[in-house]
């Protein structure tokens, strides 16, 4: 029997991807994906629920052509059913009858996914003076006669100086044109709304006119992310937030990073206007959103406050990013800038103004910059390494003194792009994990259930896939229990059937199938460990190396920002070697600092003044171009760090290493049976010592003062005289000298490391001496040994 051909079949936005038999539809190259659509008609055709939409061209990034060519044709019940529900849009397919016969991606819309996107971006109080770009003034005109005839916009400057004393105003044209309406509305009585009126400098634009006494002033503080999108509408008169809403950015669909996203506007020559087309329609999305909740209307948004990183700025300006993603990375414009909302069609009051904050350079954009006048760095004696952990990370390390900056490439495999069972969060998805480090048995937290697995029946769990916030901890755990190793390989060791050979290589069970709702095993592999090794180093040697640049030995604070920041474990974060060592105290989340440095700068234009200043003050630095980048990033891809102390977490690194020593005993024959507190003064003694191969351990006729025990890599004895030698190999768990510790004699044979790295644990034998006393049947098993 022939096998069927297979196609890789890509979902966004949630990024699952994998190949699937031909002929397979797309629903169910879903379902075994993880990929949940609503099917209410259970995939009959009578609903039009299960709907996707395939994304044509190609996509560089994936290495496919994805087109509708590749699928079935289009039933005629398909196209009549769409007619009938006035779905007009291109390229729509129900999944249920839409087979795949080639490489595809997929878009599944927000209201056929049956398991919402779960974008976590919430707001936190801030204090700050209120000091708005935009006020409102309330007048009564005297209306006019045939003997006082003067124009109405005269008039109603006449009014506002006479009244609140401001001077020299301009009138938007879109105003003027209903301004005569607007007076005579509530018998000559409106509410004025100014922009950029400032009694040291007159001047200000009137934006809107409205009929009687309005009693507030709206603004939009909206942080675009390159994955999501969140916006925050608040009162500018005293700051309070009266909505909140977050959304995927619908951009997601043409790449999951900026590069990917600037190299469709390259291949593509609608690729521009595209990605505009779509971030404009989110923004205005969530316009709809605030003001439905808060029971507002959007023409009565006065102005919003827009922070993204370069590129994302540079989109929803309609301006070709090309040039920031090629050397030497140089964006069209640094500075901030103030347009009418009508010149993008977004849907506030036409007359209305878009802040957009400035640029750092290429790669560090407005949302860097608002993360500073947030969280103010540049006002602190502390160096403080502030990081905002998304879909790229980007990093500030500094005080009053000096700010420096870098960006590095860390989404990928924290969003799940480059991991085996890698997703974004959302239901289902695992968000903390814990292993036992000497059972290896695993217990995790899966999102949208209030307890952890070892409290639900397996059918309950429903993991889907690993978020970031658990390969954070994953990169500790794993590293803690001895399942891999400081250098990321996996452990040899055989006493769990978690840990197991694959096609690919080895990997680690880290949920059931019987626990998850997509059938099969969730893993961790060895590319997965490496593309985490990857992340975590990128962002490790950035800050060393910004360290070097200010001449600094140490970090007083570690900031994280973001809202991926704020669902990672700081502790496991810094012990698998995500940022360098500081006060444990004094490592903490702060949130989605960027859209509250936008909220501040909508608040406050103080902040806008200062967010100019920042962004021409702090020094980019270009990684890649530094001369011990390699070096850096090498130290950095162990578990924690190569060379690097981490002094304030060393008692956790001590228990750790007991912990495996206690395992590692456990699985040795020569200790089978004894209790832990029998055995726990042996591996707290234990020192971990390492040898490179062919290196020596001890002679033969040596003094035995130590008892050895091989850790990681391989040893050979070598026993005899006059030529005549015996070798023995011994593996992980194998005992160098125990015959010659309990009878007080010298070592027997001559140790050798055999391995590239072997490391042994060393016992004094005077703990073994003492073990011995409490456990006499030891002795007699270390007799046999050699």
């Amino acid at each position: 029997m022939t096998q069927k051909k297979k196609h890789l079949v890509i979902f966004q936005p949630s990024g699952s991807r994998g190949e699937v038999e031909d002929g397979t539809t797309i629903l169910e190259a879903g379902r075994s994906l993880g990929v949940e659509i609503e099917t209410p008609c259970g995939g009959m055709l009578t609903c039009s629920k299960c709907r996707v939409r395939i994304e044509e061209g190609e996509f560089e990034r994936f290495g496919i052509v994805s087109s509708m060519d590749h699928l079935n044709p289009v039933l005629e019940k398909e196209q009549g059913f769409f007619h009938s529900k006035g779905l007009t849009e291109p390229n729509l397919r129900q999944s249920c009858v839409a087979e795949i016969h080639g490489p595809v991606v997929v878009f599944v819309p927000e209201e056929s996914r049956a398991v919402k996107q779960l974008v976590r971006k919430s707001a936190r109080e801030i204090f700050i003076d209120i000091k708005p770009a935009v006020r409102r003034y309330y007048v009564e005109l005297t209306p006019a006669t045939l003997h006082d005839p003067l124009g109405d916009w005269e008039r109603l400057q006449a009014a506002l100086e006479d009244k609140h004393g401001l001077k020299d105003l301009s009138i938007d044209y879109l105003v003027l044109v209903q301004l005569q309406k607007m007076i005579r509305e509530d018998d000559w009585k409106v509410t004025v709304f100014v922009w950029n009126d400032n009694p040291d400098n007159p001047g200000g634009n009137v934006m809107r006119v409205a009929p009687g006494f309005v009693e507030y002033t709206l603004g939009l503080a909206i942080d675009v992310g390159t994955t999501t999108i969140a916006g925050f509408l608040c009162d500018l008169d005293n700051g309070q937030i009266l909505a909140t809403e977050s959304m995927m950015n619908p951009q997601t669909t043409y790449g999951d990073d900026v590069m990917a996203r600037i190299t469709y506007t390259m291949t593509n020559a609608d690729g521009l206007s595209t990605l505009h087309r779509e971030i404009v329609q989110g923004l205005n999305t969530i316009v709809a959103k605030v003001c439905e909740t808060a029971g507002y209307q959007p023409e009565e948004i006065m102005e919003v406050v827009l922070v993204g990183n370069t590129c994302m700025d540079h989109i929803f300006l309609n301006i070709f990013p090309k040039y920031v993603g090629v050397a030497p990375f140089i964006p069209a414009i640094h500075h901030s800038l103030d347009i009418k909302a009508r010149d993008f069609g977004l849907q506030i009051c036409q007359s209305g103004n878009v802040h957009i904050l400035p640029n750092e350079a290429g790669f560090v954009g407005a949302d860097n910059v608002s993360c500073i006048i947030a969280e103010e760095p540049h006002k602190q004696d502390e160096i403080m390494l502030l990081i905002d952990i998304g879909t790229n990370g980007e990093m500030v390390l500094g005080n009053r003194h000096k700010l420096i900056s870098a960006s590095v490439p860390t989404g990928p495999a924290f969003e799940g792009a480059q991991i085996t069972f890698g997703m974004r969060a959302s239901n289902g998805a695992i968000e903390d994990v814990s292993i036992d480090p000497e059972t290896w048995d695993v217990r995790f937290k899966v999102i949208g259930q209030e307890k952890w697995s070892d409290e639900l029946a397996p059918e309950e769990i429903k993991a889907r896939g690993l978020c970031g916030s658990a390969m954070v901890a994953l990169g500790w755990e794993l590293s803690r229990a001895g399942v891999i190793n400081p250098s990321g390989r996996f452990s040899k060791e055989t006493h769990s059937p978690r840990l197991r050979e694959a096609a690919s290589g080895p990997e680690f069970v880290i949920a059931w199938a019987e626990q998850t709702s997509i059938g099969r095993d969730i893993t961790f592999t060895g590319d997965d460990v490496r593309a985490l090794q990857l992340a975590k180093a990128a962002m490790y040697s950035a800050a060393k190396i910004m360290m070097r640049r200010l001449e600094v030995e140490r970090i007083d604070k570690v900031v994280l920002a973001g809202a991926f920041g704020s669902y990672i474990d700081q502790v496991k974060a810094m012990a698998m070697g995500l940022f360098p060592d500081c006060e444990l105290k004094n490592a903490y989340a702060v949130g989605n600092a960027a859209g509250d440095g936008a909220r501040m700068a909508m608040l406050n234009t103080d902040k806008r003044e200062e967010a100019n200043q920042i962004a021409r003050q702090v020094e980019y630095v270009e990684l890649t171009v530094e001369f011990d980048y390699e070096k850096q990033f090498s130290a950095a891809m162990h578990f924690p760090h190569m060379h690097d102390d981490f002094p304030h977490l060393q008692k956790m690194f001590d228990k750790a290493g007991r912990d495996r020593f206690m395992r590692l005993l456990h699985n040795m024959p020569v200790f089978e049976g004894l209790s832990n507190s029998i055995l726990r003064p042996l591996a707290a003694s234990a020192e971990e010592v390492r040898f490179r191969k062919n290196k020596t351990i001890f002679e033969a006729g040596s003094e035995s003062a130590l008892l050895y025990v091989v850790k990681e890599g391989a040893v050979k004895l070598a026993f005899g005289e006059d030529g005549q030698e015996q070798v023995l190999e011994l593996e992980p768990g194998s005992l160098l000298n125990g015959k010659a510790v309990v009878g007080g004699l010298p070592n027997s044979a001559k140790a050798t490391a055999m391995a590239l790295n072997t490391l042994l644990l060393a016992v004094p034998n005077h703990i073994v001496s003492t073990l011995i006393k409490e456990a006499p049947e030891v002795g007699e098993r270390l007799l046999l040994q050699a």
